[in-house]
């Protein structure tokens, strides 16, 4: 793979994990709101999680294929 293909496969997949935590993050608030406190927070650690992976993966990934 060219560095720019990965570096463009980085900036999706920062993406990609910002999208998990703002969705974990929007399920968690309707939860919360229905009265469902444990759940909600298991939600958002969840989404936290594997958005986070995603994002640093992105991050470290685009970092190493933007050196030449």
């Amino acid at each position: 793979m060219s560095k720019k293909t990965l570096w463009k496969l980085g900036k999706v997949l920062e993406g990609l994990g910002l999208v998990v935590v703002l969705g974990g993050v929007l399920v968690s608030i309707n939860l919360g709101l229905q009265e469902e406190s444990l759940k909600s927070m298991g939600i958002e650690f969840q989404a936290l999680g594997v958005g986070g992976g995603l994002f640093m993966s992105g991050y470290l990934l685009e970092r190493w294929a933007g050196k030449s």
